[in-house]
């Protein structure tokens, strides 16, 4: 598998696909039972799908929004802040 196409591959999965691909690379490479260049390989994907997933999870909390009730009863909505 070339790595544009699995850059593609891994930009079409959604979160919790992503995080399902990377919890087994984890388990395969935990268990020790593959080849070196096999991990190797595994470890780059693993990369790749760890960097995605936070992408998705950035694009969510971007997403979320605190509704606050002001002094004069409207509401209004306002990005959540995470810190």
């Amino acid at each position: 598998m070339s790595d544009n196409t699995t850059k593609e591959d891994i930009n079409n999965m959604n979160f919790e696909t992503a995080l399902k691909s990377l919890e087994e690379i984890v388990n395969q490479l935990d268990s020790g039972e593959i080849d070196l260049d096999k991990a190797v390989e595994a470890y780059e994907r693993g990369t790749k799908l760890k960097e995605h997933c936070e992408k998705k999870l950035k694009e969510a909390q971007l997403r979320i929004e605190k509704i606050e009730v002001g002094k004069d009863g409207d509401l209004s909505t306002k990005l959540l802040d995470t810190e």
